[in-house]
């Protein structure tokens, strides 16, 4: 289990407002992600809490509070505190990164209420937004699906919106009891995200299965990797209900148990027609007894929000893949388009690296707000597509300048994937097969 570390994370108000900041979509960590002024806790930080001041707090956690505002913000608290400008703080409750995620921490929340708003200098390399908003105003954002956001901040803007003078949230706190349960967040309004152990490739080892639908509730890729975990992942949907299946493509990580699922539910299975013919090929019985329904682009398979929910072909990693969308565009389910854990594989019959580079285009050129893969958490903004896109590109011109001094694609792997697990070199050769394929279709080679 990953050690845990502790962070503190600071909920400036002002009457009914608050601080909040939107991060750059650029960054490595919650890109596009709304959140508040925090970091990790140092060593040191007690040093910063003079004797007497703020006694009811923990002098290492407030001290990274005070040290953490003045880094991104460049206030010192204390010297407010003393003059009078702070009204109060209080220690607002404790959130604990949950054990799926590789990267733990105790994250403690401090709410400070200021006598006036301050301006505060925000690092635009950190945050493409910063402001004070009323916090019914923040909630609205939420409700709408206008915040990407993670759980305890979202219980956060929750609690304020309703009751903006609170100074404690008992159940800040994420949990659930893994026994009986998959992981389940929801960093979205409404774009529910359930994570069951999968049959998937390492390093991932989850498939994310998407719960969408305000009336009409489709359930996309369900594939618990055994019958321990598709006992809690039923477990898990019982708590919302599901009227229909939804298949992006065939890969066995992201259908394996879905039609046990719906035999048991009554429900039908949506997928591509590419899709149900890969899985007949090799299962031929998988489907007997559940009713299929045929999907294509721009098909409606239910309301988000009010708004439809669209269909997109996506191929590229695979012919017959599906992307959803809603029609403003808040976010986009991108299936194995990009990874938020590892590499796409683009291999087999079914992979095409032409239509994955013009697949990618097109989603970036869209622009939605948020997108989604299969595996990992969803990130703001299309800056992991083009990053994406521009190594596949960067791997290609390596991929040519090889092949031009006369080197073998098995030989290619030693010098262009020396840091991949040579456990996964053919994978990696698939791809350097089909960035060949591709430059000969456009007449390189």
């Amino acid at each position: 289990m990953s050690k845990i570390l502790d962070a503190v994370s600071v909920v400036l108000t002002c009457g009914d407002e608050i601080f909040v900041i939107q991060r750059q979509f650029f960054l490595n960590a919650f890109p596009g992600y709304w959140a508040f002024p925090g970091g990790k806790v140092e060593k040191d930080d007690a040093s910063l809490i003079p004797a007497g001041l703020m006694e009811d707090l923990d002098p290492k956690l407030f001290g990274a509070a005070v040290r953490e505002i003045k880094e991104e913000l460049g206030i010192d608290l204390r010297d407010e505190i003393l003059k009078g400008r702070v009204l109060s703080a209080h220690h607002l409750g404790l959130a604990v990164t949950p054990d799926f995620n590789p990267h733990r921490f105790s994250t403690y929340f401090f709410k400070v209420q200021l006598k006036e708003k301050m301006n505060f200098i925000v690092d635009p390399n950190e945050a493409r937004m910063a402001r004070w908003m009323k916090s019914e105003e923040l909630l609205r954002l939420y409700d709408s699906g206008e915040i990407l956001a993670v759980p305890p901040v979202i219980k956060v803007i929750q609690t304020m919106g309703h009751e903006p003078h609170k100074n404690f949230i008992e159940d800040l706190n994420f949990f659930y009891d893994h026994t009986k349960y998959v992981p389940y967040i929801e960093s979205i309004k409404g774009v529910r995200q359930l994570m069951p152990l999968s049959n998937t490739l390492p390093p991932a080892n989850r498939t994310n299965s998407f719960l969408i639908g305000d009336d009409l509730k489709i359930l996309i890729d369900p594939s618990p990797k055994d019958d321990e975990e598709y006992e809690k992942f039923k477990n898990t949907l019982n708590r919302f209900g599901v009227h229909k299946i939804l298949l992006t493509h065939h890969h066995p990580d992201h259908h394996e148990r879905s039609n046990k699922l719906a035999l048991e539910l009554r429900v039908p299975v949506l997928l591509s027609e590419y899709t149900r013919a890969r899985i007949t090929r090799t299962n031929p019985g998988y489907f007997d007894g559940i009713e299929l329904q045929l999907l294509k682009e721009g098909d409606v398979v239910t309301q988000w929000l009010g708004q439809d929910v669209l269909i997109m072909e996506i191929p590229g990693h695979d012919e017959g893949q599906l992307g959803l969308y809603p029609k403003d565009l808040s976010w986009f389910l991108a299936g194995d388009l990009f990874q938020g854990i590892g590499t796409v594989v683009i291999g087999g019959e079914e992979g095409n690296m032409k239509k994955y580079f013009q697949t990618l285009e097109r989603i970036i050129t869209l622009s939605p707000r948020v997108v989604f893969p299969s595996h990992g958490i969803g990130l703001g903004g299309t800056f992991i597509l083009e990053k994406t896109l521009n190594h596949r590109r960067e791997r290609e011109s390596q991929i040519l300048k090889l092949y031009q001094e006369g080197v073998r694609p098995e030989d290619m792997l030693k010098s262009i994937y020396a840091d991949v697990d040579s456990k996964l070199w053919p994978y990696a050769l698939e791809n350097i097969q089909k960035h060949l394929i591709k430059l000969k279709e456009e007449d390189m080679l």
